[in-house]
């Protein structure tokens, strides 16, 4: 508890491994809460939650509370997970996909995600795991990192079009993306330009937390 208290005048560092996916793990606390960072990001709490949480308030707690089956692809340490739970009161499925194992450690020593019952945490590669699952999902949370990268795979047509294939009929997915460079800006827009072919809407929320781009596609008829 001296720790947590500290923290809200400087953080203090009380893990800090290396992965065979992330340069650099850190737990720290800070301002009175525990986040989990990489070498120049957050992963999970701190300013992430908030991120996340600002797309889960536009899509409409009532319509998540009454979703069968969520997936989320990138669960570092739980904060989207705790959110659904815990904050939305979400008692259905949850699936998670997590490609580090040393990430799920860390998750699961420091905040406790094995706690969450309706919670199941599968270690994979979410492109495999996209191309290869069997199911159907009402809700798709896609927060994929390697410290300020992010895997080109995300952005191509053949990773839209299947992860549209399993979502359910009324389905939609929220993507978050970072954008630190004009390079960055324009993949999002080409991307985005990906869905003016397709039985979709998208929104967009731009500039949260100064790089963020959260992107909303509801897959139903356009108005």
């Amino acid at each position: 508890m001296l720790k947590k208290w500290l923290s809200y005048f400087v953080p203090l560092n009380i893990i800090r491994e290396k992965s065979n996916w992330s340069t650099t793990l850190e737990v720290t606390w800070v301002n009175g809460e525990l986040v989990l960072d990489s070498a120049n990001t957050n992963y999970s709490y701190g300013s992430l939650q908030r991120i996340l949480r600002i797309g889960l308030l536009k899509i409409g707690f009532e319509r998540i509370i009454k979703m069968n089956h969520i997936l989320v692809l990138g669960v570092a340490g739980g904060s989207v997970i705790k959110t659904l739970y815990n904050e939305i009161g979400y008692k259905k499925r949850i699936t998670g996909v997590e490609i580090d194992a040393n990430v799920i450690a860390l998750a699961t020593a420091h905040f406790e995600i094995d706690s969450i019952p309706n919670f199941e945490t599968i270690l994979a590669d979410a492109f495999e795991f996209v191309l290869s699952t069997k199911e159907k999902y009402d809700f798709i949370i896609i927060d994929i990192f390697q410290d300020t990268k992010m895997p080109n795979f995300l952005f191509e047509d053949f990773f839209v079009n299947r992860i549209l294939q399993i979502l359910e009929p009324n389905g939609l997915f929220l993507f978050n993306t970072m954008c630190l460079t004009e390079e960055d800006n324009n993949r999002n827009a080409t991307y985005l330009a990906l869905f003016d072919r397709l039985n979709v809407e998208v929104q967009t929320i731009p500039r949260i937390e100064f790089h963020n781009e959260l992107i909303i596609v509801e897959q139903f008829q356009k108005k």
